[in-house]
């Protein structure tokens, strides 16, 4: 089922997403190389309480952190740990949500450590270019695949490949609701979009194929041919006047070797 949202808990939504935004710029100051991604897992709890505000991810279907940091090949949920220890040169998914009076934020991004690579660069490029390639076509009277096919044509037109396990979600009095939103698909299929939906639009891209695993953790989620996977996600509106941006950051992925 599909829950409308009113202007009203819309606002309590994106004072959520707000704060997801602001703790992710804040981690992005400290991913730098030799932390580690425990530190990382900390550091967000920290500033979540000063925000009253409680993790979404920690507890949630057994999961033990706040943060998730998936490393290079790893996809996504790739768990905090004292012995992962960043280099420079990686790259660093941050995936972090919060709930604040009933009402969930999530967000992501992908982070250099470093100088990185110019084939990392694009890839983390490439990535959340498609994902405002999506938000693009989250208008009202669209189709909920209209926004599927924008990410995978941009993304498969330049070379990369779209993760098919791993989908975006509404979002809204739970941290996951319906509809599912694949990055792939063709145009015109599915729900038609309308004012009230909140969706997580979330894009997940491989260097490589598009084959994934999980690990014996039964969390992390790797590439099969475990070459670099980038992953970006912004909560959305829908609205009359078109897609606002809930959990709008001030920073997009820069090329830092420039």
């Amino acid at each position: 089922m599909i829950i409308l949202k009113s202007r009203a808990e819309i606002e309590k939504i994106k004072t959520s997403c707000l704060i997801v935004a602001e703790i992710l710029e804040s981690l992005i100051e400290h991913v730098v190389p030799g932390i580690t991604t425990w530190e990382l897992n900390a550091i967000s709890e920290e500033l979540a309480s000063k925000k009253h505000a409680k993790p979404a991810f920690k507890g949630y279907h057994g999961y033990p952190f706040a943060l998730c940091t998936s490393v290079n090949e790893q996809v996504v949920h790739g768990m905090p740990s004292k012995l992962r220890r960043l280099k420079e040169g990686d790259i660093i998914s941050l995936d972090f949500g919060v709930v604040l009076d009933g009402y969930y934020g999530d967000g992501a991004l992908t982070a250099p450590v470093g100088k990185i690579t110019e084939e990392a660069a694009q890839l983390c490029t490439v990535t959340e270019q498609s994902l405002y390639e999506g938000i693009s076509k989250a208008i009202s009277g669209n189709r909920l695949s209209d926004i599927s096919h924008a990410i995978q044509d941009y993304v498969e037109n330049r070379g990369y490949s779209v993760v098919r396990e791993f989908v975006g979600h509404g979002i809204g009095q739970q941290l996951h609701e319906s509809p599912q939103i694949p990055n792939y698909g063709p145009p015109g299929r599915g729900l038609k979009l309308r004012p009230g939906m909140v969706l997580a639009l979330e894009p997940m891209i491989n260097a490589g194929g598009p084959d994934v695993e999980i690990l014996e953790d039964k969390w992390t989620a790797v590439t099969l041919d475990r070459r670099l996977s980038a992953h970006f996600e912004h909560t959305i509106a829908i609205t009359e006047n078109g897609p606002e941006v809930l959990t709008r950051r001030e920073n997009r992925f820069t090329n830092p070797n420039r």
